[in-house]
């Protein structure tokens, strides 16, 4: 079942700017930082893009950072960013086929399978168009994460090989277990498209995992201004505004999703009810034309119609929860190398609460440019993150290793982002 959205019944009023009065926001800086990636054919182009945090219940101190590297598959570290496992992203069905690319990466806890309850990491194949899942056991033999993906998964979104090829496919993810039934989801995000997919998660009798589509939102792909004239981000032909950072808070099943050039979206996980737009970005409403020979826009004069607290575009959303219900939505703000934090109580509105910079910790421990995703936990951690953490990626590692791409992840104490947004 598929919900389309009529962008003039979303228009969201004008907000009045004040950007240049704003003050510098605080600083925090990371604890660790995870080996250099290289999105190049020496490096097995791999990309870091976005992590999520698996804790060792058992032994806090031996708690995971799983995450994705696009071509380059999976890589788990330990706390001290070391690595763990490397996992090769599948390979292309055919030699004219796209290969894997592991976009987004989300946990499931307590999944029951044929062989017991299981937490596993869940990936959205963009290449494949698929969802991979992984048993996650801390002391197997060979590596933590066991693929149990089901090997007749269906495709997400595309209809057969030549549609994956054309990499319309599962981007962005975010995972969700509904208390009141107990069953577990993904919501997925398309790449180039406005969609938004939720599939139900369906355990095997031989103990793999695989999914059923429930239905399909699509989010507006152009708006009505407050002057009364229609607006879509400025792109490529034929290519509408992504969803990529998406989180879904447990408590009351609500999903945050980050449409990357138009600013966050609030609504319901179980993808019913109209959504709500919380924030947009700067450049929200500005024009631009786009050159075909560059492949780049130029933007027009900016109407004044944006937000004043993210820059497009807007990335990695993570929630970090706190014990008395209260905690914060922290969003990547990519255009501008910050992270906003929003209430994350809905009677608050998810009201503007402050944000940070990651920022470098010396001249060989950088901090965060270009944050493509993030994950936060509010938890102990052993010695090492009594606090808890937070993991950014870093999508310009310093001091580099010449012209070659270089990103990867820092580990950031969360008590310092605690007192940075306490301030």
């Amino acid at each position: 079942m598929t919900t389309a959205l009529a962008a003039a019944a979303l228009a969201v009023p004008a907000q009045a700017h004040h950007r240049s009065s704003e003050s510098p926001l605080p600083t925090v800086t990371p604890r660790a930082e995870t080996p250099v990636l290289h999105d190049d054919d020496e490096g097995g182009n791999a990309d870091a893009d976005d992590p999520a945090i698996w804790r060792n219940s058992a032994a806090p101190g031996r708690s995971l950072v799983i995450a994705t590297a696009k071509e380059g598959g999976l890589r788990v570290y330990d706390l001290d960013a070391r690595p763990v496992q490397s996992i090769a992203a599948p390979p292309a069905v055919g030699e004219d086929d796209a290969p894997g690319r592991f976009n987004n990466v989300d946990l499931v806890h307590g999944l029951r399978l044929s062989s017991g309850r299981a937490d596993l990491a869940v990936t959205s194949d963009r290449g494949h168009d698929r969802l991979r899942f992984y048993r996650i056991d801390r002391d197997r033999v060979g590596g933590p994460l066991t693929d149990v993906t089901d090997a007749a998964a269906p495709p997400v979104f595309s209809r057969d090989q030549a549609e994956i090829n054309d990499q319309r496919t599962a981007y962005g993810l975010a995972t969700w277990t509904d208390p009141a039934s107990g069953k577990s989801f993904a919501l997925v995000s398309r790449r180039e498209r406005t969609s938004i997919t939720l599939l139900e998660l369906l355990p095997t009798a031989t103990g793999t995992v695989t999914y059923r589509t429930v239905r399909t939102l699509d989010l507006p792909s152009s708006f009505r201004l407050p002057d009364g004239t229609s607006w879509s981000p400025c792109a490529e032909p034929d290519e509408l505004p992504q969803v990529e950072g998406m989180v879904v808070d447990p408590a009351n099943g609500t999903l945050y999703a980050g449409q990357e050039d138009i600013g966050i979206w609030r609504l319901r996980a179980d993808l019913t009810g109209t959504p709500k737009l919380i924030d947009k970005v700067r450049e929200y409403g500005v024009p631009g034309t786009y050159d075909e020979e560059t492949e780049e826009c130029t933007p027009g004069a900016d109407p004044g119609y944006g937000g004043t607290k993210i820059s497009a575009d807007v990335e990695g959303l993570t929630l970090l929860t706190e014990s008395d219900g209260d905690g914060y939505l922290l969003a990547s703000s990519q255009g501008d190398n910050t992270f906003a934090a929003y209430d994350r109580e809905l009677e608050d509105a998810n009201e503007y609460e402050g944000g940070f910079r990651v920022a470098p910790a010396s001249s060989t421990l950088d901090g965060s440019e270009e944050c493509d995703g993030a994950a936060v936990l509010n938890a102990p951690l052993g010695d090492r993150y009594p606090n808890g953490l937070l993991v950014v990626q870093d999508g310009h590692d310093a001091p580099g290793d010449g012209d070659r791409p270089a990103t990867n992840f820092k580990f950031v104490d969360l008590g310092t982002v605690m007192d940075a947004l306490d301030d």
